[in-house]
């Protein structure tokens, strides 16, 4: 990269701790810290949960994504304004009134100081995986750019150097800082993104007209799955590639192991989003500083409808580029991409963007990757301090009562999980290289492990009278034996030991039959009046 790409670049990183260490005295309270007071405007709020929604999996994975198959992953996103409308009129109310730093306080609220412990648990191990893996997608782009490779050796530097920026302005701005910094980082990447689509299709345009850009993603080739190789030949043969159009946005086929057709988008993908926005506090901690529960409801249907438009561009650039390489065999051979295309858009960026926009596309990638690091960071720590630290120091007789000590035990908190998060991404980068899953259904599969329990859990806890603290912590663990159950490593045997021949099941129903089955056990348990004396519908 050119000196003006990286004096870009470290502008952008300046100005993020500028911002987060001007919003340091702004807080004064855990409330300050973790809520901001209730008191965030809709509109800041709506743009920050877009940004905590556009990750890096969207910003690297989408590219990957559309290129390898086509745009019927947009129809996921329909089914996230569906989950919103659903968590915003049944969810939201109940969570935002609770009147607790995290949304497990409500869950101690109604089964007991263990149950809230146990599902706070639950909540900060699953972040770890999904932070994480956000972390080492972000770090492929960094790696590519900065290294010129993806090698192991480089994506550790290059998930470090992010990790450690990342949790410096998060642990100095707190929830405060962050609202602003995602706000600004959603723009940045939406603004990114269409300067890369128009490269993308005016180099396109110069050698081919638009009706013959057309009728290459019209007649195009998709990633035959369950393939054991995919590559291209001198010649342009593709091996593990089928006939299929790039263009295509609905697919109506009526099957289980497909996961974006309708029946996956507009269903299993709708509820794992109605887990994600009521069970995971990095999602509603966003709602939960806005002036009104109707606020906060607007604001969630809102940052999903507007992740929409976003996602669909990044989805183009990975069609065009598939139209760049497969007119042009001899360089998509060179660089790989047919065979794996995980880096074809960082590629793109340091190879055919010009100096100084080159670094604004980093710039956007980072803002990608960052925007939901931090928020993750944030979250996990209001949730291990509030629902873990300060209670059980409380109760061994060592309470940290003062203002000024327990914000410093928070920004103590915040670096603690951001090295946390830091080393997990080191170990999705190689559980992802062993699962088989593009970028995209990895970072978002690994969440289902521990959705699937905790929504279990919350349901029970919001719409019914029923559940203690065994039946909670049973309903966690098998929500997650669940999932895992269903991975492909371990359903295909047993399916094809049981019924002769090997099934798969896409990873969007993992999270609705997790739910089912956890939902059944947390029901099973009775009231129990020691821990739950004014249990509530």
């Amino acid at each position: 990269m050119s000196i003006t790409d990286w004096i870009i670049i470290l502008l952008f990183l300046g100005g993020l701790i500028a911002i987060g260490f001007a919003f340091s005295k702004k807080n004064k309270d855990l409330k300050d810290y973790f809520l901001a007071g209730k008191s965030m405007p809709t509109w800041l709020v709506v743009f920050a949960a877009t940004g905590t929604s556009i990750s890096a999996g969207t910003f690297v994975g989408s590219p990957e994504l559309g290129f390898n198959t086509n745009l019927t992953f947009i129809m996921s996103c329909v089914g996230a304004v569906i989950g919103g409308v659903v968590v915003a009129a049944l969810f939201l109310p109940k969570l935002y009134n609770s009147r607790t730093i995290t949304i497990y306080g409500y869950i101690g609220d109604r089964f007991g100081e263990t149950s809230k412990r146990a599902t706070s648990v639950m909540f900060i191990l699953g972040q770890l995986f999904t932070s994480g893996s956000r972390l080492f997608i972000a770090a492929i782009a960094v790696s590519v750019i900065i290294f010129g490779s993806i090698h192991f050796r480089f994506l550790m530097y290059s998930i470090v150097i992010l990790g450690v920026v990342s949790t410096i302005y998060t642990m100095a701005g707190g929830i405060k800082g962050l609202l602003y910094i995602d706000a600004i980082q959603i723009m940045l990447v939406i603004g990114s993104g269409l300067v890369a689509l128009i490269i993308v299709f005016l180099a396109l345009h110069d050698t081919m007209s638009l009706s013959e850009i057309f009728a290459s993603l019209q007649n195009g080739m998709v990633k035959a799955p369950a393939q054991p190789e995919y590559a291209m030949a001198a010649d342009g043969t593709l091996s593990g590639w089928i006939p299929g159009s790039k263009i295509q946005l609905v697919d109506p086929r009526f099957r289980f192991d497909v996961p974006y057709n309708l029946i996956g988008a507009l269903g299993a993908y709708a509820f794992f989003k109605v887990a994600q926005f009521s069970t995971d506090h990095e999602f509603v901690q966003r709602q939960l500083t806005c002036k009104s529960v109707r606020k906060a409801g607007v604001s969630l249907v809102w940052s999903q409808l507007l992740a929409i438009p976003i996602v669909l561009i990044f989805l183009l650039i990975g069609t065009l580029l598939y139209v760049r390489y497969i007119n042009d065999p001899a360089s998509a051979v060179g660089a790989g991409v047919f065979t794996d295309a995980r880096d074809i858009f960082p590629q793109f960026i340091c190879n055919s963007i010009p100096a100084g926009v080159r670094g604004l596309m980093v710039v956007g990638l980072l803002a990608a990757a960052l925007s939901s690091f931090n928020s993750a960071i944030n979250a996990m720590a209001s949730s291990f301090v509030s629902d873990l630290y300060l209670p059980i120091r409380k109760s061994r007789g060592k309470a940290i009562s003062g203002d000024a000590d327990q914000m410093a035990a928070s920004r103590k908190m915040v670096v603690l999980m951001g090295v946390l998060l830091t080393s997990f991404a080191i170990v999705t980068a190689v559980m992802q290289q062993t699962s088989g899953l593009n970028l995209v259904d990895f970072a978002t599969g690994v969440m289902c492990f521990s959705y699937a329990g905790m929504m279990g859990v919350f349901i029970t806890a919001l719409f019914t009278k029923r559940g203690n603290t065994r039946s909670v912590i049973a309903a966690l663990v098998l929500g997650l034996l669940t999932v895992l159950f269903l991975q492909p490593y371990i359903f295909g045997p047993v399916t094809e030991a049981l019924f002769g021949r090997e099934l798969f099941l896409a990873w969007p129903w993992w999270c609705p039959i997790g739910v089912s089955v956890s939902l059944l056990v947390c029901l099973s348990g009775k009231p129990d009046p020691k821990t739950n004396p004014q249990a509530t519908i």
